[in-house]
């Protein structure tokens, strides 16, 4: 598949779409104009790509909805050269969203399939995560830490204490919490010790696979 200019044309589109439905942020914005999510899809889907919708890309996971996308995107308020960690690279278009706003992304995928294809796929597009690592999202990346944010693309059944423990102070964790329907929530670390936490509505989300070996 190419880039064209209907292509451009329908993420223009989009980006216009998210702004009406609260985002607000013009760097995530200028990321969903950019970056070509009917790249990150089967062809299959092409027509669909820019429509505000979550699709399958295999391993029973999703592309992320791009709204989720953008919205979890905004609540990490990153700055250039922000170490970001994402839990779930799945089929890719969280990590480049990132990329494009500059920032140092470390990313883990749990399932081999995905790591493998999203791996062959960062290479021909030219997209450079400082890491990509197969592995457990659970443990998060304890020789990276501390990040200035974290982020879960899947649905945590609780939060991983050990994310919490690798964010800076200062640093941001956004994660979907819950079993079927999860509750979007930031938590800012004000300390060592100490976190605030907000809460920002109902999402869904494939579960967070944790290694039980």
């Amino acid at each position: 598949m190419k880039d064209t200019l209907k292509h451009r044309g329908m993420r223009n589109k989009l980006a216009e779409i998210l702004a009406d439905k609260g985002i607000v942020d013009h760097k995530v914005l200028d990321a969903i104009r950019t970056i070509p999510r009917h790249l990150f899809l089967d062809s299959s889907f092409e027509a669909h790509a820019y429509q505000d919708k979550a699709f399958p890309i295999g391993a029973d996971q999703t592309i992320s909805q791009p709204f989720t996308v953008a919205f979890q995107t905004a609540l990490l308020e990153t700055q250039p050269n922000h170490k970001i960690l994402e839990i779930g690279t799945g089929s890719g278009y969280q990590t480049a969203t990132l990329l494009h706003l500059k920032t140092k992304v470390y990313t883990i995928e749990r399932q081999l399939e995905l790591f493998k294809k999203t791996n062959i796929f960062f290479k021909k597009m030219g997209y450079r995560p400082k890491k990509m690592i197969f592995g457990d999202g659970y443990k998060g990346l304890p020789e990276e830490a501390p990040f200035d944010g974290i982020v879960v693309t899947a649905g945590a059944p609780f939060v991983p204490k050990p994310l919490m423990a690798q964010l800076k102070i200062g640093g941001r964790l956004v994660i979907p919490v819950g079993n079927n329907d999860q509750i979007m929530t930031l938590y800012i670390r004000k300390s060592e010790l100490e976190f605030e936490k907000m809460e920002y509505g109902s999402f869904r989300f494939v579960p967070l696979l944790e290694d039980k070996n």
